[in-house]
């Protein structure tokens, strides 16, 4: 950071960097994104149709029919192949991710080591897909089920007569069928009886399959659950009644009401069963081992439960981040903090009061900030003194943190261990003082003077103490595990220590690099063109850079991930919605918004407008955009050559009732139907009633079309 302690040679370097053009400068606001064995959603979670949990990944389908993935990605199970469009369902097993695509064929992704992920031939006529822990489960058109993958437990052997299923799922190792006549058929592992379907077997609606569980929906919403019974997750609660599907983790059950609420019951060791407030407005749920998942009426996505799988839930605004062992946090313009990742000792349970934090630092099982009165605030695991901060606690400008210790650099220019010393990491060499930064690896920490150079201290035992000479001009370090990089004057890096995965070979060109992180077996260097590079291991392709490669403005790496920021352009303008009186911020908008310079990537965004009708945008994608904006029973506009700043006015055009993209006699067919009621969809004007204004308003239109 720019202060006063520096030599003015530093701080002239370092400010530079934020003034060259094109450079993207840590001062700005953005998105985080991360890459390898985690990766969280870019941008809000909004825009979802459909969603699908992992043992620890979710996968979510757009309206705009890409998916997105997130959570675990050590099997490249988040890693979704391209072209990421026109999908029309998706699943998601232990660690790998299955897609059906709108032409009936289906692409699997991640791992594969029991087949799981080679689609049987003839991949075609798919209707729907699902995926137990290492099977994956397709159903054809002419209603037979295939499956493929692991069959240990006979979990792919379709009893016979395979056809005549209407919906099919799966979980750990057994598959549930659902028949056009309401009976209901599983196959495979029964140890818990999860296959022994109770006798009244029939006048099903909807099936579902835990871990070792079973269940399926009745005609009158009442539901049946077999199998398992050690956590009460066949425990129904009272009343048993109203339910519209219901979908179940290894030992919680998740059900969906009428209503749009959610119940949760079974084991709760991790909030699994805690549906977060306000519990209304669901159309969708899913479970994952500890967690559960629920889709929206207004395509947003909410998570709760053991929080590996998550994103932050708001994802915007970020100036800072940090990432550790199994999770990060991020510090936002507002001063405040999010954590999102692994929760076993608390290391994401942020201190209620959350604000004016100015820097973060993510160790292995503990979370540490620095506050804007120069306390550093700490919490997570402590077993080794890591989160006990020594007095006195102020005048630090800096914190770095690692698996069992913690650093922390104070304004005057030394710098305070504290935690696990075992190899003297916490020892900081006399004379201790010119430092303007500090790093901390496993068993060893790292400084840099103010002149310049570096400063290791702790364990050798892998030359991460051996700075490679000539130790001079470097402006940046980062340490991990076993390794250092530094950032040099010039813009090249520097890497020295345990390199068994490459992580410390450089990368060609080595240049124009503004900043850099270390994770535990990989490097990561940020370019002046906003563009990203990692260097050292890469099992299977999951660490690649997510596409575009472009506009990130800050990077931090921890265990086997890499977390960034990329910065976000905003656009912001007014929605006009004609002939509509209701209230217009409760009116489901959705924004798809593509880059001019890339056609083939898009974001679907949820539009929320005030209550006048005033809306903001953000998007990482490049600039100029298309904009097209959609709301039910409105026809679809399009908007070209958007620039963020730009401020737009959409005008949609009303009386779309069947939503085919045209006004026409069909409208007026379904307003028939509807008559008297007070369907959404037929309720055109937003009085809460179908009536005669409504016909008014498609007549009005009649003929009309919009931009497909």
């Amino acid at each position: 950071m720019c202060n006063a302690s520096m030599n003015k040679r530093v701080l002239l370097v370092f400010c530079l960097l934020m003034l060259i053009p094109g450079n993207p400068g840590i001062s700005q606001t953005g998105t985080i994104e991360s890459w390898g064995s985690r990766r969280v959603i870019p941008g809000d979670m909004s825009g979802f149709s459909a969603i699908a949990a992992g043992s620890d990944h979710i996968a979510g389908l757009k309206r705009d029919g890409s998916i997105v993935c997130w959570g675990g990605n050590l099997e490249g199970q988040c890693n979704v192949p391209t072209p990421v469009n026109d999908y029309i369902g998706v699943a998601a097993g232990s660690s790998h991710t299955v897609g059906l695509k709108r032409n009936g064929t289906v692409i699997c992704w991640g791992r594969s080591r029991y087949g799981q992920s080679v689609v049987p031939l003839p991949n075609q006529d798919f209707i729907a897909v699902t995926a137990g822990d290492n099977h994956s489960v397709g159903l054809k058109s002419d209603g037979a089920v295939v499956c493929w993958g692991d069959n240990y437990y006979g979990q792919c052997d379709v009893p016979l007569p395979n056809a005549n299923f209407q919906s099919v799922t799966a979980q750990g190792n057994h598959t549930v069928g659902l028949k056009r006549d309401g009976s209901v058929v599983c196959w495979g592992d029964n140890s818990h009886t999860q296959c022994n379907v109770p006798p009244a077997n029939n006048n099903f609606v909807a099936v579902w399959a835990g871990a070792n569980t079973s269940g399926g929906v009745k005609a009158n919403g009442s539901i049946v659950g077999w199998g398992d019974i050690r956590f009460n997750q066949n425990t129904i609660p009272e009343p048993n009644q109203h339910y519209r599907s219901v979908a179940a983790g290894s030992d919680h059950t998740v059900g969906l009401l009428e209503n749009g609420s959610v119940v949760c019951w079974g084991d709760n060791d991790f909030g699994e069963c805690d549906v977060p407030d306000p519990n209304v407005d669901f159309i969708s749920v899913a479970g994952g081992p500890d967690y559960s998942v629920g889709l929206k009426r207004d395509g947003t996505v909410v998570t709760w439960g053991q929080n590996s799988s998550s994103s932050p839930a708001h994802n915007a605004d970020f100036i800072a981040v940090s990432s550790g062992a199994g999770h990060s946090i991020g510090l936002r313009q507002d001063g405040s903090v999010e954590c999102w990742g692994d929760n076993d000792a608390g290391q994401c349970e942020v201190p209620v009061i959350n604000q004016n934090f100015v820097a973060v630092a993510a160790g292995g099982r503990h979370t540490m900030c620095l506050k804007s009165d120069s306390s550093v605030l700490a919490w997570g695991d402590d077993a080794y003194g890591q989160c006990t901060v020594p007095a006195p606690n102020l005048n630090f400008v800096a914190v770095a943190a690692t698996e069992h210790h913690s650093a922390g650099l104070k304004r005057d220019g030394s710098i305070v261990c504290w935690g696990w010393n075992l190899y003297g990491q916490c020892d900081a060499p006399e004379p201790n003082q010119d430092f303007i930064a500090v790093t901390v690896g496993s068993k060893f920490s790292a400084g840099l003077k103010r002149n310049g150079t570096v400063v290791c201290w702790g364990s050798n035992q892998n030359n991460e103490c051996s700075v490679p000479g000539p130790n001079q001009d470097f402006i940046a370090i980062s340490s991990s595990e076993s390794h250092s990089i530094g950032l040099k004057l010039d813009g090249t890096v520097v890497s020295w220590g345990w390199n068994k995965f490459g992580q410390c070979d450089l990368p060609i060109p080595n240049q124009d690099f503004i900043g850099i992180a270390a994770a535990r077996r990989h490097s990561v260097g940020l370019k002046r063109d906003g563009s990203v590079v990692n260097f050292g291991w890469d099992s299977s392709g999951y660490s690649i850079v997510p596409e575009p490669n472009r506009n990130f403005v800050i990077v931090a790496a921890g265990g086997s991930s890499t977390v960034a920021i990329r910065n976000a352009h905003t656009m912001s303008g007014q929605v006009q919605l004609g002939g509509f009186s209701g209230e217009i911020s409760s009116q489901q908008l959705t924004a798809i918004v593509t880059s001019a310079s890339n056609p083939g990537l898009s974001q679907c965004l949820s539009l929320i407008p005030q209550s006048n009708g005033s809306f903001v945008l953000s998007s990482y994608l490049q600039p100029p955009y298309s904009l097209r904006v959609s709301s039910p029973h409105f026809l679809a506009t399009k908007t070209s050559s958007v620039s963020p700043g730009d401020s737009l006015n959409i005008m949609l055009v009303n009386g779309d009732s069947d939503g085919d993209g045209q006004i026409n006699l069909f409208d007026f067919v379904i307003l028939d139907s509807k008559f008297g009621s007070s369907d959404p969809m037929a309720d055109l004007d937003g009085d809460g009633h179908v009536n005669l204004f409504d016909y008014m308003i498609i007549d009005q239109n009649f003929g009309a079309q919009g931009d497909m």
